[in-house]
């Protein structure tokens, strides 16, 4: 059997692609990123059936005080922003989203050298539970939800030192930007 010898190609000859290739692939990669897929979507993954929630002001079985209306007023404020169930009062809800506060800790997360506290965490764990009122089920629920945030209370390059209340505020942000993306958008 006879060897044959392989003509060189352009890669072999450590040069470009032919500008066909270029833009065939080009072309192609173009036209992938229009095709549906897996990509990316601000579609709801809602059940048809909702269209409103209620939201019932948190229970509280903290110390922190107002940090139930805190986490309430958060959740108001993302599902309006969202604006894919509109807040209504309860009697009239397709949906309703109950929680309590559960726990809220403002612990030291580092230090110096000198063991003086420079970075603090606040963790902030609800109970939560997302019912369809006119199938009578829930959606989704968590027992324990945690949410945790740091800040520092030196200032750090250009940024500013920061007190708790930033630190409980950014927490309770988190909480109510989880919560709305889970009841909207499934995840």
């Amino acid at each position: 059997m006879a060897s044959r010898t392989r003509r060189p190609t352009w890669r072999d000859r450590g040069r470009r692609p032919p500008r066909t290739v270029s833009a065939f692939l080009a072309s192609l990669l173009f036209l992938s990123s229009l095709a549906p897929g897996c990509g990316y979507t601000l579609r709801s993954a809602l059940p048809s059936n909702l269209k409103s929630i209620a939201i019932p002001v948190f229970g509280n079985n903290t110390v922190e005080f107002g940090i139930a209306d805190d986490v309430t007023q958060a959740l108001v404020n993302g599902f309006l922003n969202d604006r894919h169930l509109k807040i209504v009062q309860e009697r009239d809800a397709d949906s309703v989203l109950r929680g309590t506060v559960l726990a809220y800790k403002n612990q030291v997360f580092g230090y110096t050298s000198q063991e003086r506290a420079t970075e603090y965490e606040v963790v902030l764990t609800v109970q939560i539970a997302f019912r369809d009122v006119g199938r009578n089920r829930d959606l989704w629920k968590e027992d324990a939800l945690t949410v945790r945030s740091t800040y520092n209370v030196v200032a750090v390059g250009a940024e500013a030192a920061k007190t708790e209340a930033d630190g409980r505020r950014d927490a309770v942000q988190k909480l109510a930007d989880l919560v709305v993306s889970r009841t909207v958008q499934g995840w």
